[in-house]
Formats: structure tokens, C-alpha cells, sequence
């Protein structure tokens, strides 16, 4: 069964040139999936709806690559995804990006994708590496938190560290780490800081 998904990224946008691209390649209307999110503290629901629904066999089709992920991290880990379980991928005006036949130009472009990816995620790393130093010189306390497995302390150091920052949201930051929502929270508790989550919900 062919899936689509549309985004568009407040209220007052419209889907409609999305939608109309995804009807002409002859998807049901019923099997089209839409978020409109008006802020990037939101998740995507019908997406996460979607990506829980398809089997194998099915394919998943968007207009543009940027509707579907967030960021090159976030796309290589949706297409490892889809292939475990046998779903296809197509980008209507990406034509490069095409799982649903076998193509050595598609699957070069994800293989260079995925090298982007993993360098972002090692300049992540670097960046994280500086952050504790930083820390450290400021004479903060990096021991592990009371409850948390030392394999884990550097995250919710970082996580204190990116919520006193400020410039990332919630899912950004959870993204970046490979956290659950609920694992950032709790780090933070750790961290001290059940007065400033308050409120920040509060504010938010």
C-alpha cells in the first residue's frame, strides 16, 4: 500500500500543493497523512501515526524531503528504519531519493547522506566533549547523578547545559541525543533543576 505524508509549518499554510502532489501520483486521500505544526516545540504526531502503521511491502511518498525529516540525522535514521521493516521511500520532487525500485544513483545519494549524517554526529560529539571541559573549568560537579548509569552522566550533563542555553527545543535536543522526552526530563530533575522546568512549561 502507497502512504503519503504532508507538513507545512504553521496553521495558517496551506497543504494543498503538497496534497495535490500526492493525489496526481495516485494515493488515496484516506492514505495521506498531514501535520501542521505550528511550533518547532511540536512533534510530529501523524507521522509518528504513519511511521507505526506501515508494514512491509507498503511505500511512503512525500512531496519534498525537508516535510518528512527535520535533519540529516533524522532522515538516515528514518530510512534505516523503513528498510528493517521493508517499507519504500519516494520524494516526488527529489527523484534522486527513490527506494522503490533498485537504484545504485538512489542508494549512492543515502550512502552520502548517511556520511553527512555521521559527520554531524561526530562534530556532536566534539561539541559535547568541549561542553564538559567547559564545565569543568567552571567547576561544575560531573559526577553521575544519584539514579543514573555513568553511561549515561555526559547526557544529562549536555541536557542541563542545552536547557540553560536555550536555543534548542525540546525535540531538538532529544534528537540529538537519542533520548525519550521523559529520559530529558528526569536528567534534568537530576541535574537540580525542577524549579526552572516548572517554569519554563509554565512559559512555554
Amino acid at each position: 500500500m502507497v502512504f503519503g505524508y504532508a507538513r507545512v509549518s504553521t496553521q495558517e499554510q496551506s497543504l494543498d500543493l503538497q496534497l495535490d502532489a500526492l493525489l496526481k501520483e495516485g494515493i488515496a486521500q484516506k492514505n495521506i497523512y498531514t501535520d501542521k505544526v505550528s511550533s518547532t516545540k511540536e512533534e510530529r504526531k501523524s507521522l509518528q501515526r504513519l511511521l507505526s502503521y506501515v508494514r512491509d511491502g507498503d511505500t511512503i511518498v512525500v512531496w519534498k524531503l525537508d516535510r518528512l525529516a527535520r535533519s540529516l540525522i533524522h532522515f538516515t535514521k528514518l530510512m534505516t528504519e523503513l528498510e528493517e521493516i521493508g517499507v519504500k521511500f519516494k520524494s516526488i520532487t527529489e527523484p534522486f531519493i527513490d527506494t522503490t525500485e533498485k537504484s545504485s544513483h538512489s542508494e549512492f545519494i543515502i550512502n552520502i547522506f548517511a556520511a553527512l549524517a555521521q559527520l554531524e554526529r561526530d562534530i556532536i560529539i566534539e561539541r559535547t566533549k568541549a561542553g564538559l571541559e567547559s564545565a569543568r573549568r567552571r567547576g561544575k560537579v560531573l559526577g553521575a547523578p544519584k539514579g543514573i548509569s555513568k553511561k549515561n552522566q555526559q547526557k544529562a550533563i549536555l541536557c542541563e547545559e542545552y536547557f540553560k542555553e536555550g536555543k534548542l527545543t525540546v525535540f531538538e535536543i532529544c534528537e540529538r541525543l537519542e533520548i525519550s522526552r521523559a529520559s530529558y526530563y528526569k536528567y534534568l530533575r537530576h541535574r537540580g533543576l525542577s524549579g526552572e522546568i516548572r517554569a519554563y512549561n509554565n512559559q512555554a
